[in-house]
């Protein structure tokens, strides 16, 4: 089997857009994946054209030598532009593969160790930022049976807060706090703002709740930062959704300071690369749970993988929440029953595409409303909200 061709399109939404990248084979199968990479669509699609020489006329099965082709056969140094092109062709070869070996993808992976995979609800909270509006929208979270929920409380914070800012955002999270209770669990989402000494004071601040972990307490590079952290609070940490293929990973094994790995597998390489990653956190007694920002393909394929995984621990999930017509943009997506995902079902992703329906929500306009692909969807949540109707 060989590559012929390759065609990408965009759906665009007020704050992620969400790139498809169907690719042909001579034997009549098309597969099909997805990215989401803020501010750089279009440098990715272009990037695929130039790249094109790696991977077309060549065979979908050969998965390690796409990885080799594009990233150690260039030269340069891959980032996240060189890393998500690489992660959009390689879940279309596996689409491909599971489909060629009328198979789901997870069954190719090592087959699963789980029945279900739990689900963290994100992109529920675009409502005004006051205490009572949070605790609103986290009772809907758990009125659709979700029994775990993460969130940024803490606005524009930048290495520290103002005073009135910081309580503000503890607040939030004792109000979310309250309603969630022993139910169920909230992890704080910190997006790589502060310096550690806040990052310090906040994880002390909450340690009476019931949080599942604080995420990227500190830049996601900056290991002295992380250990500083470590070293002061009983709380899970969890990061590792900005660093790029598995050597990127590294010092995080030699630091011993985080407990929950987060890898993207659109940043990451895709799935192959994600697998080998969780498999070296398992040897460090490391927990993954998928970073996941995804629309239909890229969750599918992030709950075939952690299907897999031994110390596979929980999904994010945003498409409940957050631009629900997301989904409309294919048929058979596993949506969350009771707080977990279920067990996907036909070859390949067992999803199947719309492409007329993406191509028909492009980035330029969702609803009348034009798109902003570097808006923070929680800071702006009036754009978020307008978002979801179009």
């Amino acid at each position: 089997m060989k590559t012929t061709s390759f065609r990408t399109a965009v759906l665009g939404t007020p704050w992620r857009n969400l790139t498809y990248v169907f690719v042909e084979t001579d034997e009549g199968i098309t597969g099909v994946g997805e990215a989401r990479v803020l501010g750089k669509t279009h440098t990715v699609t272009e990037y695929l054209r130039d790249a094109e020489r790696h991977f077309i006329g060549h065979d979908p099965f050969n998965v390690e030598a796409l990885y080799r082709r594009m990233t150690l056969l260039d030269f340069g140094k891959p980032g996240e532009v060189v890393y998500t092109g690489l992660a959009l062709v390689e879940l279309a070869y596996w689409d491909i593969i599971g489909k060629a070996c009328g198979q789901p993808v997870y069954r190719l992976l090592g087959g699963q160790v789980k029945d279900r995979v739990p689900a963290y609800a994100n992109g529920w909270y675009t409502v005004e930022r006051s205490p009572s509006q949070f605790a609103a929208a986290a009772r809907r979270v758990m009125e659709r049976g979700y029994r775990a929920m993460k969130f940024d409380p803490f606005g524009n914070g930048d290495l520290e807060l103002e005073r009135p800012e910081f309580y503000k955002s503890l607040d939030l999270i004792e109000a979310v706090a309250s309603v969630a209770g022993t139910r169920a669990q909230i992890m704080l989402e910190m997006h790589g703002r502060f310096a550690p000494h806040q990052a310090r004071e906040v994880a002390r601040m909450v340690e009476r709740y019931n949080v599942g972990w604080i995420e990227e307490p500190v830049r996601p590079s900056d290991i002295l930062a992380l250990n500083s952290v470590r070293q002061h609070t009983s709380l899970p940490l969890a990061t590792g959704e900005r660093l790029y293929g598995a050597p990127e990973f590294v010092p995080l094994w030699m630091s011993g300071a985080v407990d929950i790995v987060q890898p993207d597998i659109t940043q990451s390489g895709g799935i192959l690369e994600a697998k080998k990653i969780a498999s070296t956190a398992e040897t460090h007694s490391v927990m993954v749970a998928l970073h996941n920002v995804g629309g239909i393909i890229s969750t599918s394929a992030a709950l075939h993988l952690m299907l897999t995984l031994r110390n596979g621990k929980i999904l994010e999930h945003f498409n409940d929440f957050a631009d629900l017509f997301v989904k409309r943009a294919g048929t058979n997506y596993p949506e969350v029953v009771d707080g977990y995902f279920p067990v996907p079902e036909g070859p390949g992703w067992g999803v199947e595409i719309d492409e007329d329906y993406i191509r028909s929500h492009p980035p330029e306009s969702i609803g009348g409303v034009v798109a902003d692909p570097g808006l923070n969807m929680f800071e702006n949540a009036d754009w978020a909200r307008r978002g979801q109707e179009g």
